[in-house]
């Protein structure tokens, strides 16, 4: 397919956690939560562990109240760490290094940093100075198709050149601790992460093989009127920000994610049977049923995304990248298939993305 032989293709994915995991139950008990709606939560949602940085435990062996600057400074710090090991296991698998970079773009919804994390790294990695970058801040869970849309885009305008994307989402440092409901199913369901990305477009060596997945398209479905369904504000009771999650985003996303796909295909030829394999963001159990639902999807086709969300909850943006890698692993994508890629997040949006084998 020419198409495919002239596109950017992904040539490398890495991902990192933080040291320390818990199980939901074990969570309950280090911030001693025993109200059982909120225990219903925690322990109902199709997770079973999660890699975060908790706050230092107090006298009392309770966790200590963390201000917003000690919360900046978590997500710079645990941020840093988890990005530059992302990077360094995404070129490894791509068979790359720090010197063939040439453009890094860095997302992250879980703090603001002035200079960003692309600054941070290329000084922390020693990446060329020549580097051109971008930061991709605050649009929430659907940002790594964004910004992964924007790498692709520069890769194809720099054949042969190397673009990395790292998704760096901190969860734990854009938490609120305040017994609500509210403040609850945020708390039992996001997780720490970073994930990267290596993409590359055919260089013009003659004979040369296209990097495959190769990425064939993006689309975007914006739902605004559902644009405070999902947002980061502050939270003025407690001096900080905080996630807000309505109850009803995995009805309106799942509703809307037929004509998402419908959209990503018009005009390709491609039907939603066709497609072989699913890459979708691990947005919560509700959320995860609903587009399988709405898709006619089976639970095989989204294994990697459940799978993910059981070992590590929802990632934000990076989500999706841990589900690639999870099928990259497996080997299972032959030449020819095809494959949708899926995140959903804030404003309310679903991206997607077409690729090929």
């Amino acid at each position: 397919m020419r198409a495919i032989r002239e596109a950017p293709g992904i040539v490398g994915v890495g991902a990192a956690v933080p040291p320390d995991s818990y199980t939901q139950q074990e969570l309950l008990d280090t911030f001693g939560i025993t109200d059982p709606r909120i225990r219903s939560i925690f322990l109902n949602g199709a997770i079973e562990r999660r890699n975060l940085s908790l706050p230092p435990l107090g006298p009392d062996g309770k966790p200590t109240t963390e201000t917003q600057g000690d919360l900046l400074r978590k997500h710079t710090a645990s941020g840093l760490r988890m990005g530059r090991e992302a990077v360094e296991r995404c070129l490894k698998d791509g068979g790359a290094s720090l010197a063939d970079v040439r453009y890094l773009c860095c997302v992250t919804s879980t703090g603001l940093l002035t200079p960003g994390f692309s600054a941070l790294l290329i000084k922390d990695l020693g990446v060329e100075r020549s580097c051109q970058r971008l930061d991709v801040v605050g649009m929430g869970c659907n940002a790594g198709l964004n910004a992964l849309n924007s790498v692709s885009a520069w890769a194809a305008g720099h054949p042969g050149e190397l673009a990395v994307m790292v998704c760096v989402e901190v969860c734990s440092a854009a938490y609120v601790f305040d017994g609500t409901l509210r403040s609850s199913v945020v708390n039992s369901l996001f997780g720490d992460g970073a994930a990267a990305v290596a993409v590359r477009a055919p260089g013009r060596t003659s004979g040369e093989q296209p990097p495959t997945p190769a990425l064939l398209r993006f689309t975007s479905h914006i739902i605004p009127e559902a644009v405070d369904a999902m947002r980061y504000d502050w939270d003025d009771a407690h001096g900080k920000f905080s996630f807000y999650l309505d109850p009803d985003v995995p009805y309106v996303v799942g509703a809307n994610a037929e004509t998402a796909v419908e959209r990503l295909l018009a005009g390709t030829g491609i039907h939603t049977s066709d497609v072989t394999h699913w890459v979708v963001h691990s947005g919560g159990k509700k959320v995860i049923d609903s587009v399988r639902v709405n898709l006619g999807l089976s639970r095989h086709d989204v294994r990697h995304t459940i799978g993910v969300l059981r070992d590590h909850g929802n990632l934000s943006s990076g989500s999706f990248l841990f589900s690639y890698e999870r099928l990259r692993d497996e080997k299972a994508a032959l030449p020819g298939d095809i494959g949708v890629l899926m995140t959903m997040g804030p404003g309310s949006t679903i991206e997607t993305a077409l690729v090929g084998w």
